[in-house]
Parts: C-alpha cells; structure tokens; sequence
C-alpha cells in the first residue's frame, strides 16, 4: 500500500500543488498529512480546499491551532504571529470549520502519526537522537511520522535499544529507508511549504507500508508566485524570502 505523507504546508499553495501533481504521478493509494495547512503563507483557503478534497487523514498543527484560538501565539516569533493574526482576519469560515475537526495524532494501517512528536503532538521539535530515543520510549507503534520542524530526517533503533544505538540524520532527495520487520523508525518527511533545512524545494515522504520501505522526494515549484502572494497579502517580506533558501 503506497501512501504519501505530507506536512507543513503553511498555506503555499503553488508547493502544494506541485507535492500533489508529482504525488498523482506516482499513483499512490492514499495521503496523510501531518498538520499545519496555513500559517506563514498567504493562501490557507486554497490549501485547505486541496487538503481537504485529497488527503485521507489529516492532523491539526501549532499553527493550525493558533488560528483557531486554541493555542497562544506568545510563544511565536513576530512574524509567524503577525501571520497568524493575518490568517485569522481573512480566512475562510469553512477553513476553520475543516481545522476544528482535526486532533494533533494519529493511527492508520499500523502507523502512528503526530504533528510533532509522541511525547508532545504539538510543539516538541524532534532534531537530536536524545529527543528521538525518549520519543521512541513511548511511540505506540513501529513506525511513527511526525512533522513541525521542517526538516527532512529519520531516526531509528532496536526495540528496546539504548541511545548509543540511536542512529539518525537528515534525509535527501531519493534518500530511501528500508524498514524491515523490526526495529523503531521515526521519521519526518520535511516541509512542503517552508523547508528549513537549507534545500528550497518542496518535500514529501512516499511510504510503501507492504514493502516497508520510505523514500523521500524533493521537488522545484514556483516560489517566485508564493512569494509574491505573501507580498501583496501584506504578510512580513521575510516570510516570502526564506522561501528562497530553505530557512
């Protein structure tokens, strides 16, 4: 059963459109996505509208969640809070009506999903092998999926292995894992609408659930019209230049 997984769209919809349209190339069976739809970016409406029509599953992110009232943004930089505040002004109401059904984890076909990790599924940023050995103390299954901190990675471990058997790191494009019928995995599959590990181009995980293998995929989109619509939304330019480099 090949599923793609995507997250952190933040409402790009020129990204998501180009995730979906390689995704529709591969004909998979199913798509997940992990949380935030909008935030950031300057069309939560259109991505939500996507998300929605496409995705089998979908979780509730950080930033989902800030703009629905549900989180506070005192925690959130300028900017992400100025969009938050832009979002909640000129978002749809179906779009939050979509937002609240969502909850931050979840279980499909044997595999737990999180927006960002087990042990916090809304603000734990899993980068390090410390984090993701404590978080695979307590991942309910095998194989678990988590997004929020942008970056393509993948940890993994023996069942019951101690953190000098953690092994990790950052996942390119093409990068595949193979599975097997034992051992934890945590991956991440990196952000389709604001990568922050230095590669600008979108991101999406393919996972192959009867062939326990996942590959990663990175792919160009228009970030010039991203970009462009963050500038004429008024959001902060910041937001539409750190599209450029992938921070």
């Amino acid at each position: 059963m090949p599923v793609a997984v995507i997250t952190d769209i933040h409402s790009n919809l020129p990204a998501l459109e180009a995730v979906l349209a390689d995704i529709d190339a591969r004909e998979v069976d199913e798509i997940w996505c992990l949380g935030d739809v909008v935030g950031y970016g300057a069309e939560p409406d259109g991505c939500a509208d996507l998300v929605r029509e496409r995705c089998e599953l979908c979780l509730v992110g950080n930033h989902d969640l800030a703009v629905l009232g549900a989180l506070d943004i005192d925690a959130f930089s300028e900017a992400a809070a100025e969009a938050v505040e832009w979002t909640q002004d000129n978002v749809a109401e179906s779009t939050l009506d979509f937002l609240r059904e969502l909850e931050p984890m979840g279980l499909r076909e044997g595999v737990a999903l999180f927006h960002a990790s087990p042990r916090d599924p809304v603000w734990e940023y899993v980068l390090s092998l410390e984090q993701a050995h404590a978080c695979m103390e307590v991942q309910p299954e095998r194989v678990t999926l988590i997004g929020h901190s942008h970056v393509s990675l993948f940890f993994t471990r023996s069942d019951g292995g101690a953190l000098a058997d953690t092994l990790g790191g950052q996942a390119g494009d093409g990068s595949r894992l193979e599975l097997g019928d034992d051992g934890l995995w945590l991956i991440n599959p990196g952000s389709a609408g604001q990568p922050r590990d230095g590669d600008p181009r979108a991101a999406w995980l393919e996972l192959d659930i009867e062939a326990r293998a996942a590959v990663f995929h990175r792919l160009p989109y228009d970030i010039d019209r991203a970009a462009t619509a963050i500038e004429e939304a008024g959001l902060p330019q910041r937001l539409g230049d750190r599209l450029y480099v992938g921070q």
